[in-house]
This record gives C-alpha cells, sequence and structure tokens, in this order.
C-alpha cells in the first residue's frame, strides 16, 4: 500500500470526536492567530500586488478578501489571503515541519469553508488533520530538507494544506490520496528568496496549490499514487537517496503533533530565528537598561547555526531584509525595550539612530551545548560598554517554542488585538475574537467573515487607502 494511501485513509478516518480537548483549543489559537496576522498582513504591498496581477479589483466570488470589502473565487483568496498571511512573517511555525504551517492551512480553509458551506467544527477538524500530516511528513525528510535551501512551508506545507481541505470538503480516500500525490508536483520554494516579497509568496502559493489538489482530485483528476515513494517521486528529487526515512510519516498517529510539541507562536513581527536573541536583548535591558546607545561599544549575537544561516544581515537594504537580519532585531530590542510591527514598517529600517547602531552589532553561530539537540535554538547576547564593563544573557529557546513554555492567552489575545487593529475597529476586533473563541458554533465561515466586511473595515479608509497608494 502506498503511503500516500496510507495517509488519506488516518485522514478521512479522523473525526471531530477524535480530537482531545486539548487538540480542539491548539487549532483554535491557530485560527485566531493567523487570522489576526492576515488582516495585518492584509494592508501590505505584497498580497496588494498580487490583487492586482489576478484583477481583482472587482469581486466575482464568494470569498473575503482581507481587509477589504472584495468577495472572490476560492483559489484566488487562497492564494491573496495565504500571502498577507505571512507578509509581516509574525505567523506560527511547526518544529517538525520546520516552516510556517497555519498561515498556509488556515486560508484555504476559510476560503473552502465560505464556497463551500463549511462549519467552524470542521474547520477546526481539518487544521489538526493538515497539521499532523505536514508534520510527519517533515519528520522524514528535516533537517536534511531545510538546511539543503528548501523553504519547508510551502514544499511541505502544501502536503498539510491538501490534507486540511479534503478533510474539510469530505474527499474519499481515494481523492484523498489522488489530492496528496497531485500536492506532490506543486511543491516549490527556495530560501534564497527569504527576506523578498517572494517569501510570502511562497505561503500563498501552497495555500492556493493545496486547495487545486483536492478540487482537481474531486474532479477526478489523475496522478500517480506513488509519487512519494517513486524512484523519480518526491523524497528521492527534493532530498536525495540516503537523505530521507519515508516509514516516519506513518509512525506516532497516537499522537497529537499539534499538542506536543506543538506550534510556536511569535511575540515579534521577525523570523523565528532570531527571537531567542530578541529575548536575551530585552532580558539585558530589563535588568540593565535602558543603555545608552552612545556608550555601546560593542554588542554580540550567537545564534543557532541553522537559522544564521538566512539571518546574518549586518546592513539589511530593506523592510523585509531587516526581518531576517538579527543584527537589526537586536539592535531594536536594545534601543527600544521591545520589537514591534512599527519597526518594520515604511522606512523604519534606515531611521539614523538603529543605522549608527548596526555596525557594532556583530553575528556568530553560538557555539556552546544546545539546550536542545533536535531543536537548536539557543542565542547569547553580550554588550560591551565603551568603559569596558560587559552585560551577557543567555536565552535556551524563545517563549512560545513548545506547548510546554506556552505564550500566556492574553499575550496571544493582545497580540491579536494589535494585529487586527490595522484593518479593524476595537469593537469589530472584538467581535472576531469572541466568534473564534466559540469557533465551534459557527455554522458557515461566511458568519466569520462577514465580521470583516465593509462596516467592519470602514473605520480605517485613509490608512488603508495610503498603503495602497490611492490616497
Amino acid at each position: 500500500m502506498t503511503i500516500a494511501r496510507q495517509l488519506a485513509q488516518r485522514i478521512t478516518a479522523m473525526s471531530y470526536e477524535d480530537l482531545p480537548p486539548e487538540v480542539i483549543y491548539w487549532c483554535r489559537i491557530a485560527v485566531l492567530d493567523t487570522v489576526g496576522v492576515m488582516l495585518a498582513g492584509s494592508v501590505e504591498e505584497a498580497p496588494h500586488m498580487v490583487e492586482d496581477v489576478l484583477g481583482l479589483q472587482s469581486g466575482d466570488g464568494p470569498c473575503l478578501l482581507f481587509g477589504s470589502d472584495r468577495r472572490v473565487r476560492p483559489l484566488d483568496a487562497a492564494l491573496v489571503n495565504g500571502t498577507a498571511a505571512h507578509a509581516l512573517d509574525f505567523d506560527n511555525t511547526a518544529k517538525n515541519l520546520g516552516g510556517h504551517v497555519s498561515a498556509v492551512m488556515v486560508p484555504a480553509l476559510i476560503a473552502a469553508g465560505e464556497a463551500f458551506g463549511a462549519g467552524g467544527r470542521n474547520v477546526l477538524l481539518a487544521h489538526a488533520a493538515g497539521y499532523e500530516v505536514g508534520a510527519r511528513i517533515g519528520r522524514c525528510v528535516n533537517p536534511y530538507h531545510t538546511e539543503n535551501g528548501w523553504h519547508p512551508t510551502s514544499t511541505l506545507g502544501v502536503f498539510a494544506v491538501a490534507s486540511a481541505c479534503a478533510r474539510l470538503l469530505e474527499l474519499t480516500t481515494d481523492e484523498t490520496e489522488t489530492a496528496l500525490v497531485l500536492a506532490a508536483s506543486l511543491a516549490a520554494g527556495i530560501k534564497a528568496n527569504f527576506g523578498t516579497m517572494t517569501k510570502p509568496l511562497h505561503a500563498g502559493q501552497c495555500a492556493r496549490g493545496g486547495l487545486l489538489a483536492v478540487l482537481l482530485a474531486r474532479k477526478g483528476y489523475t496522478a500517480n499514487v506513488d509519487a512519494f515513494e517513486h524512484k523519480q517521486g518526491f523524497f528521492k528529487v527534493f532530498n536525495g537517496e540516503g537523505n530521507y526515512d519515508a516509514a516516519r510519516a506513518l509512525e506516532g498517529w497516537d499522537e497529537w503533533e499539534i499538542a506536543s510539541p506543538g506550534a510556536s507562536y511569535k511575540l515579534y513581527p521577525c523570523c523565528y530565528s532570531t527571537h531567542a536573541a530578541v529575548e536575551a536583548a530585552l532580558n539585558l535591558v530589563r535588568r540593565y537598561g535602558p543603555f545608552d546607545m552612545r556608550t555601546m561599544a560593542r554588542v554580540d549575537s550567537w545564534t543557532a547555526a541553522r537559522g544564521l544561516a538566512h539571518t546574518d544581515r549586518a546592513d539589511p537594504d530593506s523592510t523585509l531584509a531587516a526581518k531576517f537580519s538579527v543584527q537589526y532585531c537586536v539592535a531594536r530590542a536594545l534601543m527600544h525595550g521591545k520589537v514591534v510591527l512599527e519597526h518594520f514598517e515604511g522606512d523604519a529600517w534606515c531611521d539614523p539612530a538603529v543605522r549608527d547602531l548596526l555596525p557594532r552589532v556583530h553575528a556568530a553561530p553560538y557555539a556552546g551545548k544546545p539546550f536542545a539537540d533536535d531543536d537548536p535554538f539557543d542565542a547569547e547576547v553580550k554588550v560591551t560598554l565603551s568603559d569596558g564593563r560587559t552585560f551577557s544573557e543567555k536565552v535556551d529557546r524563545p517563549l512560545g517554542r513548545t506547548s510546554d513554555n506556552p505564550i500566556s492567552p492574553e499575550h496571544l489575545k493582545a497580540k491579536f488585538e494589535n494585529c487586527a487593529s490595522r484593518v479593524l475597529t476595537p469593537q469589530a476586533a472584538a467581535a472576531v475574537c469572541r466568534r473564534i473563541d466559540s469557533f465551534e458554533e459557527s455554522g458557515s465561515m461566511l458568519e466569520v467573515t462577514r465580521l470583516l466586511e465593509p462596516a467592519a473595515v470602514a473605520a480605517k479608509p485613509v490608512e488603508q487607502a495610503a498603503k495602497r497608494g490611492v490616497a
């Protein structure tokens, strides 16, 4: 029996009643967090450029473009909203998948739910199914896959989306099997494009691709069912012989990845590989600061080599590049005692004060023993003052990295409200938050997205128009 067939059997057998309370809770949190970052990202240039290319200025479908009053076709909504969800790099990640998982699933699930009439319970179940499949395929190919330069958010996330949407739309086992192997031909994304608009486009095209695979399979489209294990299939093409363990896709199905280790949630709107260093810098400010930038002779940041490979940017040249500069993120933390959305907006990246500090911030690989050998996220930051005094702080892993060290519900709600404030009034944001708190009771995704229609966004027309260059 093929790998795709065995995964399809597991997906179609899942029911909402099978989900433990903690799984339902974390799926609900994933929806809340992703809706928040999708709202915040909806005012960014990257999704707007995708909208313009697709010609979506007037709606012709049932699915909301977040942050607007337009409704479009489901594949277009998945692409644009998926790009928005990842535009700020503020969305959650999955350890074993090695990338961002809810930002690719939630836009596709909401669009499919609007188009085909699914409710909140269905979306939570589908998210759980997609998360578990994506994480297990990640087990098969990581860390080689991500270290070799693939972007797992899209190369592996497409299987999470296909699994989730197949469960949402109640595909048969045969159809689900086809959707999975069809998705293998839609996997794409390389790390060379980190720090540009193309990285969030990876998420958008993944959301669209996974949903497309499901809709085609539903129509009877064909694909080779052995596309995972074939001699020219996904595993060998993407990883090479000897660099994967296909059997791991079928192991541990009595455990829930979304519950443990769980998804990693972000408190800072920048690449997750910078977060431990950011927390170390913030701890320094809390313990010894605030620091006088004029007396800082040198700042040293040591982070895990795997993450430093794509965050060592001493001289970021754009807002997006700043999100992938551990030097910039540490500098902002030391300067302000916080790292927030405003530090990555407009021309904030070339603020004279931060540009003055950047040459004194040095990044290198962390050389100590990792706190967790299989999940190295250690960081240390040392500040050396002009009088010779030094202050250092070590962080084993960022807050929220696992469900054992979670960000509090209060912090996650505050993050949602902060993100939503870029588009919604406080009252509208609170209404969305309440609806997601009782997501299981939502009979249709339209009930949720109606809260984001013109009445909700009307309070912010000037800011939105300015962002789009029409005011």
